[in-house]
């Protein structure tokens, strides 16, 4: 999977290289960038970021600026939104170069399967996610993700 050069002249090779990705037997999902990656390509406009998180999540933990919101799941209990794929297709299209993120980048991968089940071409997952994964002492955001990484964030 490779995001396509032509779909930018910004770039002078693929956006997305298909050989940095570690094969799918590694990871449970068709591939992923790490968020220094990601926010590098959202940044010059060669992708867009899809934050599949709940409205919760987004509004009290916080949410990279312009990114676009199509939750996975929905509400405390997380029910899973069954309208993922027609709402991601209505915002950003079937061929748009796209990144899913979520908290520790688990649902992003699960929504990533049902994107490319669904006929999206060019998207990957964001690695790691917005708050990392948990650390010893089950909390997030001391050893990866995006906000550890000092990238741009906003809390409402």
């Amino acid at each position: 999977m490779s995001f396509d050069s032509h779909a930018s002249s910004r770039s002078a090779g693929p956006v997305l290289d298909a050989s940095a990705v570690p094969p799918a037997s590694v990871l449970p999902h068709a591939g992923g960038v790490d968020p220094v990656e990601a926010w590098r390509l959202v940044k010059a406009g060669l992708a867009v970021l899809v934050d599949v998180r709940t409205a919760e999540e987004r509004k009290f933990v916080g949410h990279v600026p312009d990114s676009l919101h199509v939750p996975w799941a929905t509400g405390t209990a997380l029910t899973r939104n069954p309208r993922f794929a027609r709402e991601l297709e209505a915002k950003v299209g079937l061929h748009q170069p796209t990144l899913l993120i979520c908290r520790s980048g688990k649902r992003s991968a699960q929504a990533l399967e049902v994107a490319v089940k669904a006929g999206f071409s060019q998207i990957a997952n964001v690695l790691e996610g917005f708050e990392g994964d948990l650390d010893e002492h089950d909390q997030r955001g001391h050893f990866n993700g995006w906000r550890h990484h000092g990238l741009p964030w906003l809390q409402d």
